[in-house]
């Protein structure tokens, strides 16, 4: 889980991409704060063939990134 709250891309980008780097998760969650980060961090694992789904969850979103 990377809580990337408060955060501006593309520093939520940078956060998923040493985690993906690092341990080659099969699922990661991802805690963003705007549809920016959303954006971003979709088209990022996306890239890295990951399947990306987004929940909201009152001014958050909960993005879950799978293999």
């Amino acid at each position: 889980m990377i809580d990337a709250r408060g955060y501006s891309c593309p520093m939520p980008v940078v956060m998923v991409q040493n985690e993906v780097k690092k341990n080659a998760p099969d699922t990661l969650e991802v805690l963003v704060d705007s549809q920016t980060c959303v954006e971003n961090v979709t088209r990022f694992g996306e890239k890295q063939g990951y399947t990306v789904s987004c929940a909201s969850e009152g001014g958050d979103f909960r993005l879950t990134l799978k293999k």
